[in-house]
């Protein structure tokens, strides 16, 4: 004999997550979201214009301009014409394209090698760049070898120091140890080598993550400042990043400029301005570009592993 099923009980409540979303509660979200994106690009808008203004429209607005009048690109025309700002702005693309390469290839090779797990010593090799992520030898040590290796004042010294991230390796390496076994072994049995295993097929499969970790290093070169603080002293050889500190925070004109400055026909706060806008523009144009390849080049790489 079956039993009927009881009538009356109500349904156990489903979790928030899959419950419909109401109208009020997407018109917040709206609002918070539309909010949260005025306060980011609300700065950004103020520098974008207040570095295309005219001394006279930033003298009548009293320092930062917010509505656009007399607009003029007399400051970047001035910055990139030859002076010191281009000459850093040269400096810092090719310490970022040589750095990134760089590191690419290192963190590639070795998170590779780390995937396979017949590698020799590849679990002492492991475990020596874990250690690294905890303990470090300090500024001094660091400074005292590299002034030993001869590369203060070279931009190797830019360079050298933070070519490796263990964490973009460990990324790397998960990614890595995801791809089937089988179509490694295949490759082996057609007479294919590491490297051009490593060339021909895994690298292929790992574009995603290999374009979000080089985007990491790009950034982490173009944004760099400390190392060339400390290591360089000749000061033409000073990147984009040193050179804005020096005419934002300590209010020092570019070399070129600080004749025109004081003669009144630029103003000092479009420069600073300007050059904070040509330190952004890289970064903000190749984002977009390698923003579709985050969610499975980290996460795949990251959570998988």
């Amino acid at each position: 004999m079956t039993r009927s099923p009881l009538r009356g009980w109500a349904a156990p409540p489903r979790p928030v997550w899959e419950e419909e979303p109401r109208k009020a509660g997407l018109a917040a979200k709206g609002i918070v979201l539309t909010g949260a994106c005025l306060a980011v690009l609300f700065p950004l808008w103020i520098v974008i214009v207040t570095s295309l203004s005219s001394r006279r429209a930033i003298t009548e607005a009293g320092g930062l301009v917010v509505i656009p009048k007399d607009l003029t690109l007399v400051a970047y025309e001035e910055l990139l014409s030859g002076g010191q700002v281009q000459r850093a702005a040269l400096v810092s693309v090719g310490v970022t394209v040589v750095g990134t390469l760089f590191s690419m290839a290192v963190s590639v090779l070795c998170a590779y090698g780390l995937s396979r797990p017949g590698s020799t010593g590849h679990r002492w090799v492991l475990m020596t760049l874990l250690a690294t992520m905890f303990f470090g030898a300090g500024l001094i040590p660091t400074y005292l070898l590299v002034q030993a290796l001869g590369l203060t004042d070279t931009y190797l010294a830019l360079i050298l120091p933070s070519a490796v991230s263990v964490f973009n390796i460990l990324v790397l390496r998960a990614f890595f140890m995801n791809i089937s076994q089988e179509l490694i072994d295949s490759a082996r049995i057609d007479g294919a080598g590491d490297f051009r295993i490593l060339w021909r097929i895994v690298m292929p499969l790992s574009r995603a993550v290999l374009a979000v970790i080089a985007l990491f290093y790009a950034v982490g070169y173009w944004s760099a400042w400390f190392n060339a603080s400390i290591y360089l002293t000749d000061q033409d050889m000073m990147p984009l990043q040193n050179v804005m500190i020096q005419i934002v925070q300590k209010q020092e004109p570019p070399t070129g400029l600080g004749q025109m400055i004081r003669t009144n026909q630029l103003s000092p706060l479009a420069v600073q301005m300007a050059v904070m806008v040509l330190a952004l523009v890289p970064v903000a144009v190749a984002s977009p570009f390698v923003q579709r390849h985050f969610k499975k080049g980290m996460l795949t790489g990251a959570v998988k592993g």
